[in-house]
């Protein structure tokens, strides 16, 4: 039953003619700005920790990774189809599990978004580095960040025409990638034989250090698959929710699966694994520029590390978007400050931008303090964090199904146990916690954040709550299918 909203008064303000979103999105740009959150950082600079934990084996972390993450998109894809909300899969959670998984949710992503908006950046960063040296770190981490911010300050459709731009690079870069690393693996050059599979069992076997460091490589793998939530932040966006929001759930999940097991395999059959294995921050460790630096092949290093700083500058952009509409959604329905739902006339939220920004200043203090790893630090608390988030959307879906709800275009197949076999790989990899340092590094910053956001919950926010903001939003989400 919708509950009525109350009328405005000294507790309650009134709302503005400033708080809604523009639907300007298609399903190309919805699809798109998902991939530039998803395909980033994780594939070209982060994979370098993985091999070195699994070796070649890590294809097949990959592999696992991709399965969990198809079930999270498509659920996720399922509902948002039904409900095109604003705040996405928090505003399903308030509604299908209760208000306080829907503000557990909304301020645990909002907290992954800026995590990673700053993990982006320092890749980006050090990417610059590469060809100018003499720039610190903190520097290029601000120079980026002046960048992305006019990006999202324009209007949410120059903003998809952007991040449709950076996306579409990169995602013809990889599929290029792929091409070309396959005739290097199949075909070779004429100064370079091809070494077709050999690589891959050349030291050591396949699973050089066994197998349980599959399963332990998944805590970094699963970085790499952060951004999938967009599909459903995208949707109070979406020109045509219901279309949109199929198309982009299906071909995200086949292009992520495609393109991540394919480079990693390729790059494994190219560079002998213990040389792909980075474990610092310099672009150097990243497999890819190492592909074409190790062949010799002219030009090529450079290229594909101009390719690699657009796949973190997009995937920045994605999550500082992501970010923004998080902290909206949660002001809009008196979770957060009032004022943080305040937007432009061109309806972009410029209070959110500037909170999600926060993480942009962190991480160049972070390079300017000298302290090391910090871009590993930053990729296991993102993984601590959105693992708790993944978890809740695949909650939330369990119930939306019991309740006999369907999505309004198309169904996640395997439906409720496709949800379950989800969440018992998310518990596999946040398992890791046990024997990865970082993870538990993670968790002593992650879990107390998760307690103190509870106890503000109901000390604060749940007397502050307004569910008929919460109601308001899915009539008019409705409305739109």
């Amino acid at each position: 039953m919708r509950v009525n909203t109350p009328a405005p008064s000294s507790s309650t303000p009134a709302r503005t003619g400033h708080q809604g979103l523009a639907r300007s999105l298609g399903h190309g740009q919805m699809a798109m700005i998902a991939m530039g959150s998803a395909l980033g950082t994780g594939l070209f600079l982060g994979s370098g920790e993985a091999i070195e934990i699994a070796g070649p084996a890590v294809i097949i972390s990959f592999a696992l990774g991709s399965l969990i993450a198809a079930t999270i998109a498509l659920s996720m894809g399922e509902m948002a189809s039904r409900h095109p909300v604003r705040g996405g899969f928090g505003t399903l959670a308030a509604h299908y599990l209760s208000p306080f998984w829907g503000y557990i949710s909304r301020w645990l992503y909002w907290f992954v978004t800026v995590c990673v908006t700053g993990a982006e950046l320092v890749a980006c960063a050090a990417y610059l580095a590469y060809w100018v040296p003499e720039i610190p770190i903190w520097a290029g981490i601000l120079l980026f960040a002046a960048v992305i911010i006019c990006i999202n300050l324009a209007s949410v459709g120059s903003f998809g025409i952007v991040e449709f731009f950076l996306s579409s690079i990169k995602v013809i870069a990889v599929f290029v990638f792929i091409l070309i690393g396959a005739v290097l693996v199949f075909v070779g050059l004429p100064d370079a034989p091809a070494p077709g599979l050999a690589q891959l069992t050349a030291d050591g076997g396949f699973a050089p250090m066994g197998w349980a460091p599959v399963w332990i490589a998944l805590s970094v793998v699963m970085f790499s698959f952060g951004g999938i939530e967009l599909l459903s932040i995208t949707a109070a966006e979406a020109k045509d929710p219901a279309r949109s929001i199929r198309t982009a759930a299906r071909t995200t999940v086949v292009r992520l699966a495609f393109f991540y097991v394919f480079c990693i395999g390729i790059v494994l059959c190219l560079v002998p694994w213990r040389t792909a294995a980075g474990t610092g921050e310099d672009v150097a460790t990243s497999p890819f520029v190492m592909v074409f630096d190790q062949l010799g092949i002219p030009g090529a290093a450079h290229i594909t590390n101009l390719l690699v700083l657009i796949a973190a500058l997009s995937a920045a952009n994605a999550n500082l978007y992501a970010g923004s509409r998080m902290i909206h959604s949660l002001a809009a329905d008196g979770l957060a400050p009032r004022f943080a739902s305040h937007t432009t006339a061109r309806k972009v939220p410029v209070v959110g931008i500037a909170l999600s920004s926060l993480g942009l200043l962190g991480a160049a203090a972070l390079a300017f303090s000298g302290v090391g790893g910090v871009f590993g630090y930053m990729m296991s608390l993102v993984v601590f964090s959105v693992i708790l988030v993944w978890a809740l959307i695949l909650c939330t879906y369990i119930v939306f199904r019991r309740r006999g709800v369907t999505g309004a275009t198309f169904r996640m197949p395997g439906g409720v146990f496709s949800a379950v076999i989800g969440l018992v790989g998310l518990a596999a990899v946040f398992a890791t916690i046990a024997v990865r340092p970082s993870m538990q590094v993670a968790a002593m910053v992650g879990a107390p954040a998760v307690l103190v956001a509870t106890a503000l919950y109901f000390l604060v926010a749940r007397r502050r709550i307004d569910t008929a903001d919460i109601e308001e939003a899915f009539a008019e989400a409705d409305s739109m299918r």
